[in-house]
């Protein structure tokens, strides 16, 4: 018996979140005796799925046939749970993603499991299998008994900080059974998000809003994103107007994101914007307005002009 860790591929790789969950996992599988496997679905590189190895797992499961290389729910639930079959594993992790969300819904009802969303600690074992998340957007924890036979873990990003080793994992193909009824719902097209960084994988984040007055001075924010190496974000009113992309959107209606650093530019701080950001580690607000609602869920802020601002900050950042 094993604990299955779904690990998301990205451009041939594992995914930085789905790294988090690796280590995670096989944390898990040491507190519970045994050893961690990975199940990677989709064309991905030999070598950087065995890189997995890195965060304790000692085997990765590829299932590279070719109709899986479309996201989709329905085929990656059944995946799963062959996988965990074949493993005999009753614990199964995740990072809690846009797609894992949905995979994972469709996984606990095909196998009768229990799920715990948004983890955001180790499990408890002395006494069942609790686990902590975060709910309400951040503002408070719950803990959780799962009673069911077959768990899911699907853990907050940035909530665990994985530890590297030199290990390398074994990769071995895994080729399932696949039907028909897997794949009644057809993926016709992507739109993919533009931008070299993913904002919801993005440890830094440079988000701006309506204070930046019109599209065409967002070239300022692009700058320090682009020094720091971050991703840029936007309030909603920014994305409505057409300022910028609706995936640049972060809030509770759009991208919730949980970077190590948000710097917030022009932006007042509605409650919900702060619903999609609060889970960053540290936040920056910079505004010219010293009562905006923003400052008081800043961990560090600035009063002044972002016009005046922002191109000295990223004169220091490019400086350093």
């Amino acid at each position: 018996m094993s604990v299955l860790i779904f690990a998301e591929v990205a451009d041939g790789a594992i995914r930085k979140s789905s790294q988090e969950a690796l280590y995670y996992g096989a944390k898990v599988a040491e507190m519970m005796g045994t050893t961690a496997t990975a199940l990677a679905i989709g064309s991905a590189n030999t070598d950087a799925l065995a890189a997995a190895g890195r965060f304790g797992v000692t085997k990765v499961l590829h299932a590279a046939d070719g109709a899986l290389n479309e996201a989709n729910s329905m085929a990656y639930a059944s995946v799963i749970a062959a996988a965990a079959a074949h493993e005999g594993a009753k614990v199964i992790v995740t990072a809690k993603s846009t797609l894992s969300d949905g995979v994972m819904a469709r996984l606990s009802g095909k196998m009768k499991a229990a799920l715990g969303a948004n983890v955001t600690d180790l499990p408890d074992l002395s006494n069942g299998f609790r686990v902590m998340s975060s709910i309400f957007t951040g503002k408070a924890f719950a803990v959780t008994e799962l009673k069911a036979d077959v768990k899911i873990i699907a853990i907050k990003k940035n909530a665990i900080v994985p530890v590297e080793t030199a290990a390398l994992a074994t990769v071995e193909a895994f080729a399932p059974a696949l039907n028909d009824a897997d794949f009644s719902v057809k993926i016709t097209g992507q739109t993919k998000a533009s931008g070299a960084i993913s904002l919801p994988e993005a440890d830094l984040v440079v988000s701006a809003g309506r204070g930046f007055k019109g599209p065409e001075n967002w070239g300022i924010v692009e700058d320090l994103a682009n020094a720091l190496g971050a991703a840029t974000a936007c309030s909603k009113p920014v994305s409505d107007l057409d300022w910028r992309p609706h995936h640049e959107h972060v809030g509770q209606t759009g991208v919730k994101v949980s970077p190590n650093l948000y710097i917030a530019c022009g932006i007042s701080g509605a409650i919900q914007h702060l619903a999609g950001v609060n889970s960053s580690k540290v936040i920056v607000v910079i505004n010219k307005d010293p009562e905006a609602p923003f400052f008081k869920a800043a961990d560090y802020g600035i009063v002044g002009d972002v016009f005046e601002i922002l191109p000295k900050l990223t004169a220091a950042v490019k400086a350093l």
